[in-house]
């Protein structure tokens, strides 16, 4: 695929020079560095571990163990307006 993009003349200059330098064209430059932030950002998504968040109990206080999840939302928000 065929794609324009601006980037700043300093990074052009600084890119063309250290393209010469490896003996690759633009393209493989530009080409290189896109495949290693896709590699990082990969690598960040797969090493991603929720922590175990877990907290001991025995489920829901007598009050609400029949109460449907609006009846509780209704209760947290009238308790935390009561402070």
């Amino acid at each position: 695929m065929k794609v324009s993009v601006e980037i700043s003349d300093p990074l052009f200059e600084e890119a063309r020079r250290v393209a010469a330098d490896r003996g690759v064209s633009m393209r493989s430059l530009i080409e290189m560095g896109l495949r290693q932030i896709l590699a990082e950002e990969k690598s960040k998504m797969e090493s991603f571990q929720l922590r175990d968040a877990r907290v001991q109990g025995h489920g829901l206080q007598p009050d609400f163990s029949s109460a449907s999840w609006s009846d509780i939302r209704n209760a947290i928000e009238h308790q935390v307006w009561r402070r």
